[in-house]
């Protein structure tokens, strides 16, 4: 849209134009840019009909991220070391020859294999970001990519392993039909998770709910909406969901006639959760030990959960994000099993919770899908370089959606190892270049001191940037991006609401930035890839995604309101047909019931991934060898006034909440720190300098910095911005969880200058 297209208000010249922002922060919402002679003087949000996307602190503060002095202007190439942010300027026509004849000469001597693409989630459209740049390098042979999703794989692969789904949460709406309500490690007042979350939160606790808060920290969400804050360390709440079990069977308040209709292998967990399996009966008691919540709070929340039928436990991934992030979710959906609040108005399954998503109306059992199920074929890729590869032994591949189980990628926290040792250290391919979209993978993968030396050894980086983020200082070549101020785009819904945002175009692009569709457009032409799709309109790409979803009647529409709000004639409840009707409608898991015990886990024979959920502990354990010399348990939890790393560096943003280190008052006067001194928290990966914030809002033997601070090294490489990831360690859960919450450190006062 243009922005002359726009709704005129009254005579001062300005127009309305209906956008939207759609960065990773767990919603999509509503922008109304007021522009005035090509420059938008003020930002909106919803003022429609409700149910209104209305936009956070994040999205109202767009405006200092379009016009902020530090956007990249013009494309740069390295003239320093890599990684000091040293570059020179260079015409598009010079960049994009480079670029071109580098990708040639790697594949040409190296394979397409060598090519290393890395997405990430700084965009969340339809069109633009990573979507044009893979097309591309698909088409130009293929390339090399990771699996697993930081964000939610443990709660993924259990979702898979349980229900044979992602799809498995209610609307929104339905948290009023509940009677009793669990954010277990969920903080959607900072991460949104839709944007209908809080008001039907606020709504319910209006309406008398119960709401018990389970988290380490005392959260903006639990302040808001909880009777109740149960705190817990950190990586134990599976022993707590276990013990809860224990109380809900012992005491014979689970769900009988569900679990023998609805439910395989109760009775192995039972022997587990008894200690008939190994003599350990899993008692709030030795929950207590272990969490640290007094026995008596856990028998009392897991009666009020059975009882107070229905009730929604939801289970957020914030603890999935662990060394054994997987036994949490799954313990959790078990839980939910075992007590029937399961496909009824006002319970929850857990699970993923993805709830409305138009390209999934239909649950698909393995046995009616294509996808091979045969672990000695390979898996099908429209990406050259994978197609064909045998699936991973760790992965769930004979379940129908889910993570890719191809053995051609290497996992998220293993992209550093992948490129330093290459196939001499097992994995698929020996890396020469990175191709890097969206992505701030330096500040945002673990392990970010490894992530610097691996991405030194590459032959070759070109970076899609609108900053001179951490990432960007590493490039050979930085391609300045617009924002979606200055292109069009439709964002899909996150994980529950059924609407859609039309990010229409509201400015011209600033400065010489491209979309990375133009980019792609000019960049395709150079390396020999077909034209059809890179020369269609923007309009004629989104018209054609588009015309695939059957809750998309009317394009224009849409496009014209910039919002398409999906009128639903009653809540989603995920595997409601299911329970009405099992014969007709079987779960999408290999047996068509609930996994409790799941065979396809015990086929893997690997003690770290058991058929049924348990507690298990590791490395990085509170109770861990390690824990002697580094006592505190590290959380990197999402922050109020960033999606990841992206409005770290905005005014506005800056000063709502400052950058620091939660410490206890305990840890915190053992260690000689007042509020506001400069400490150290270190381990053996790294050490960063951050102002402490001593709170009586998490409990002791807990620190947390919130992730996406700007990584920003100083010449002894002591990280003095901050970033959480230089501190967390670069492995996976046995599940593919990626374990950024399970890392031990100290605190000490930063040295006097």
């Amino acid at each position: 849209m243009n922005v002359e297209e726009g709704e005129k208000r009254g005579d001062d010249d300005v127009t309305i134009v209906p956008t939207g922002c759609c960065h990773d922060c767990g919603g999509r919402c509503v922008l109304r840019a007021h522009v005035k002679n090509g420059r938008i003087i003020r930002l909106e949000t919803d003022i429609g009909e409700e149910p209104q996307i209305r936009a956070c602190l994040r999205g109202r503060a767009y405006r200092q991220r379009v016009y902020h002095p530090d956007r990249l202007k013009y494309p740069m190439r390295r003239t320093g070391n890599r990684g000091d942010g040293k570059f020179e300027r260079i015409c598009w026509d010079e960049a994009l020859d480079e670029v071109a004849a580098k990708l040639k000469e790697i594949r040409n001597t190296y394979g397409n294999s060598s090519i290393l693409f890395l997405p990430g989630s700084g965009n969340q459209g339809m069109l633009h970001g990573p979507i044009p740049v893979g097309l591309m390098l698909q088409q130009f042979g293929g390339f090399t990519r990771f699996w697993g999703g930081v964000s939610y794989e443990g709660a993924l692969f259990a979702s898979m392993a349980t229900y044979g789904t992602i799809r498995t949460g209610n609307s929104r709406d339905d948290l009023l039909n509940s009677r009793f309500i669990i954010m277990w490690g969920w903080n959607p007042a900072n991460t949104i998770w839709d944007p209908e979350t809080n008001l039907y939160l606020a709504r319910a606790r209006e309406k008398g709910i119960k709401i018990v808060s389970i988290d380490p920290r005392f959260t903006d969400s639990a302040a808001i909406f909880a009777d109740q804050w149960i705190p817990i360390r950190p990586g134990t709440d599976t022993a707590m969901l276990i013990a809860m079990a224990y109380v809900v069977i012992t005491e014979n308040l689970y769900d009988k006639a569900f679990v023998e209709k609805y439910t395989v292998g109760f009775d192995k967990y039972k022997d587990y959760v008894l200690g008939i399996e190994d003599d350990e009966p899993k008692t709030p008691k030795w929950a207590e030990s272990i969490t640290t919540v007094p026995a008596g709070v856990i028998k009392e929340l897991a009666r009020e959960y059975a009882i107070q039928k229905p009730a929604a436990l939801i289970a957020g991934w914030g603890p999935a994000r662990t060394a054994m992030g997987e036994q949490y979710s799954r313990a959790a959906n078990v839980l939910t099993a075992i007590t029937g609040n399961i496909g009824i108005n006002g319970g929850y399954a857990a699970g993923f919770m993805r709830a409305y998503s138009s390209r999934e109306m239909k649950y698909i059992r393995p046995q009616d899908s294509e996808k091979p199920r045969d672990k000695s074929k390979g898996i099908p890729s429209g990406n050259p370089v994978e197609d064909g590869a045998l699936p991973r032994k760790d992965s769930l591949y004979k379940l129908t959606g889910g993570t890719n189980s191809t053995s051609a990628r290497m996992h998220y926290t293993k992209v550093y190892d992948a490129i330093i040792k290459g196939r001499s250290g097992g994995y698929p391919s020996d890396l020469k270049m990175a191709y890097i979209v969206g992505s701030n993978c330096i500040n945002q993968y673990p392990n970010t001191n490894y992530g610097v030396k691996a991405l030194k050894t590459l032959d070759f980086i070109v970076v899609h940037e609108q900053f001179m983020t951490a990432t960007a200082k590493f490039a050979d070549i930085l391609l300045p991006v617009n924002t979606f101020m200055e292109r069009n785009d439709i964002a899909p819904p996150w994980l529950g609401s059924p609407y859609y945002i039309y990010l229409n175009k509201a400015i011209d692009s600033l400065y010489e930035s491209k979309s990375d569709l133009e980019i792609c457009r000019e960049l395709s032409k150079r390396i020999d890839v077909p034209q059809g799709f890179f020369e269609m309109s923007e309009d004629d790409i989104l018209r054609l995604f588009t015309s695939k979803r059957e809750d998309i009647e009317d394009y224009d529409k849409m496009k014209r309101d910039g919002v398409l709000k999906i009128k639903l004639t009653e809540p989603i409840v995920s595997f409601k047909d299911q329970i009405r009707d099992p014969e007709n409608n079987p779960f999408p898991t290999l047996s068509g019931k609930i996994e409790i015990n799941c065979d396809h886990l015990a086929e893997m024979e690997n003690a770290r991934i058991p058929s049924i959920p348990k507690y298990l502990s590791h490395d990085e354990h509170y109770d861990a060898p390690k824990s002697a010399e580094y006592p505190l348990q590290l959380l990197t939890t999402h922050f109020k006034t960033r999606a990841h790393s992206t409005w770290h560096n905005i005014p506005w943003m800056q000063e709502t909440e400052p950058h620091a280190v939660w410490i206890n008052s305990v840890d915190a006067e053992n260690r000689g720190i007042r509020g506001g001194d400069m400490v150290d928290v270190f381990n053996e990966r790294g050490r960063i300098r951050i102002p402490a914030k001593v709170t009586e809002r998490i409990m002791p033997g807990v620190v947390n910095v919130s992730q996406g601070a700007w990584y920003d090294p100083d010449e002894e490489g002591v990280d003095k911005g901050g970033c959480a990831n230089v501190l967390t360690k670069d492995d996976k859960s046995p599940g593919g969880a990626v374990q950024v919450n399970s890392a031990l450190v100290q605190v000490e006062p930063s040295p006097k200058d």
